[in-house]
């Protein structure tokens, strides 16, 4: 059992909200930085442990400097990403950049910063040399399709994922970086999203050490570190485990030993790019409700919707709901908990069992702080809600502002 939690009282939240109205993402400072000490602990064996926190789980410079001043780096897909590490302070190659078909100004702001490129393409070589050099170290990802079939709902199978160069290519790849001069490199791979089975890391583990080992064989090439990606999930109903670090921490242990450091490869750096799992359940969207219908169902409307949370319409996601000050409360009653969009999967949650609700109720729903607000819209004009940040010291104080619609007009000439 998971159980959840939301870390202010009734009381101490409708304070907030004279301050700060809802709908609102925040985020507690305590659980990010448990959460990454947590991993770093599964890691402490090894002489290298680099996290790169996936900006894009939650883009905000708060956040980067609070996992930056406990030691991570980022993990970067877009120039605006790219920013926002270098205004948290993260710079050099504490940053890396995954390409994903990268536009040439995103290279060229990777290499001013002096991040490490990760490449998704072999043609991207001579894209990156043309147009913005190439870097001091080098990285490919390897999209194991040919002996891994079995993907998740998120990313999909190994096969059918447009990440990623295959086994000859990537070889073939090094190769070319190789010869072209550079000197330094790294290997990425990722295969899973918000996956809890500790299995799944083993098996990436065993097939990224394994093509390592390869690498030196067959090109002379003493990798600098191996990516294992992300993928560490988090338990999103009650009823599910958390990931067991520690199982999995020991079971890559074993695998480094027995594959890389029997083949001669014992200063490897173990890196990661975990965002889930570092800010997914320090995060609650906060929200009032305005309505309640009944027809041939039960409905209660929010004061936000899917512009403000998109998994459960997009993935059929589970989130869990709380009732600030009826936590306890016997869950009496089922309803579809909605949005205002005009759209008919613009839901919470669907047949869900909660205790009786009235207007005015405040509706927590939580584990929203990653891929939450970074995946906000726009549609019907909607505008993307305030985030806040729990500070350790009991403060909370407003880390976006909410998007305002003199925003939403900006860019119109009319």
């Amino acid at each position: 059992m998971n159980e959840k939690n939301f870390p202010l009282s009734n009381e101490e939240l409708r304070e907030v909200i004279k301050k700060f109205p809802t709908p609102f993402h925040i985020y507690d400072e305590k659980t990010i930085r448990k959460n990454f000490q947590q991993l770093r602990r599964a890691f402490s064996w090894v002489k290298d442990f680099r996290e790169h926190f996936a900006v894009k789980a939650t883009p905000n410079p708060h956040i980067v400097k609070i996992l930056a001043r406990d030691g991570a780096g980022t993990d970067c897909s877009s120039l605006a990403e790219l920013l926002i590490s270098e205004r948290a302070g993260v710079i050099g190659e504490k940053i890396m950049l995954t390409s994903n078909d990268t536009p040439a100004d995103e290279f060229k702001k990777a290499i001013e910063l002096g991040a490490i490129i990760n490449l998704d393409d072999i043609t991207h070589i001579d894209y990156l040399e043309k147009n913005a050099g190439l870097p001091n170290c080098l990285s490919f990802r390897y999209n194991p399709a040919d002996i891994m079939n079995e993907g998740n709902d998120i990313i999909g199978k190994p096969a059918e994922a447009k990440y990623g160069l295959t086994r000859k290519q990537i070889l073939e790849g090094y190769k070319i970086a190789r010869d072209k001069g550079i000197k330094r490199f790294g290997l990425h791979t990722m295969v899973a999203s918000n996956e809890l089975a500790t299995k799944t890391f083993l098996l990436t583990a065993q097939i990224m050490f394994e093509l390592a080992v390869e690498i030196k064989n067959q090109l002379g090439i003493n990798l600098e570190f191996v990516n294992l990606g992300g993928g560490f999930g988090i338990p999103y109903r009650p009823t599910e485990n958390p990931v067991d670090f520690r199982a999995v921490g020991e079971g890559i242990h074993e695998l480094y030993e027995k594959i890389l450091v029997s083949n001669g490869l014992e200063n490897i750096a173990i890196a990661t790019e975990s965002g889930r799992a570092m800010t997914g359940n320090a995060g609650w969207l906060v929200s009032t409700v305005i309505h309640e219908k009944n027809t041939y169902k039960n409905y209660i409307g929010l004061d936000s919707c899917m512009a403000n949370l998109m998994r459960p319409a997009m993935y059929g996601a589970y989130h869990h709901i709380t009732i600030a000050g009826k936590e306890n409360a016997p869950l009496t009653n089922v309803y579809d908990v909605t949005g205002s969009l005009c759209e008919n999967n613009d839901k919470f949650a669907i047949d869900r069992q909660l205790p009786k609700i009235e207007i005015g109720d405040i509706l927590i729903i939580h584990d929203t702080g990653a891929h939450g607000h970074a995946m906000g819209f726009n549609y019907n004009g909607k505008l993307r809600s305030a985030e806040l940040l729990l500070k350790e010291s009991g403060e909370v104080e407003m880390i976006r502002r909410a998007e305002t619609l003199d925003d939403y007009f900006a860019t119109l000439n009319f």
